[in-house]
């Protein structure tokens, strides 16, 4: 599984794919990418402008770029957007370029982990919990389509979660 070169990190808002990216990153000496960190630097704006100025239909074009090119690159740990895996070309780029691991959360650990957020527009100006779930049950199927894996962050330190995901890549066979 390993011998696909590159890891990619999908799952819904919260569940900690920067933060354990990062730190994955580090032990498996590979550079870092975050999809919508790479959108902001592009576009000069951050993802609530863009969600803003163009709505999601404006931003999930951006998010395609961004991940159509970053999954090119080698030797990464890329942490995606909770909604990446909506559109087909995305899900295939990660399936086919990368052992995609699906940090998978629960809707409380969410909430706790996005209340004091700001830069989240898809829980602006609407019931935080609903709108997790409503996300929750369209993306789920999604996320566990295309994951080689699947690792909970629930009330996990992001240490021990990369090192979970670490160890599981090194046990893997190649594929």
């Amino acid at each position: 599984m390993f011998g696909k070169g590159n890891i990619f990190l999908i799952g819904p808002m919260g569940s900690g794919k920067t933060a354990v990216g990062r730190h994955l990153a580090r032990m498996l000496r590979f550079t870092f990418h975050d999809s919508d960190a790479d959108i902001e630097a592009r576009t000069g704006v951050d993802i609530a402008f863009i969600f803003e100025k163009e709505g999601e239909t404006g931003f999930r074009l951006r998010e395609k770029e961004s991940i159509a090119r970053l999954t090119h690159l080698e030797a990464i740990v890329l942490a995606t957007g909770g909604g990446a895996v909506i559109e087909e070309e995305n899900r295939r780029a990660l399936a086919e370029r990368g052992v995609v691991v699906y940090l998978a959360t629960s809707i409380d650990q969410q909430l706790e982990r996005t209340r004091h957020a700001r830069h989240r527009p898809l829980l602006n100006d609407t019931d935080p919990e609903h709108k997790l779930q409503e996300l929750m049950q369209r993306r789920a199927r999604l996320y566990t389509e295309i994951a080689d894996f699947t690792v909970s962050t629930d009330g996990r330190r992001v240490q021990l979660v990369a090192e979970e995901i670490f160890h599981e890549l090194k046990r893997a066979p190649v594929s």
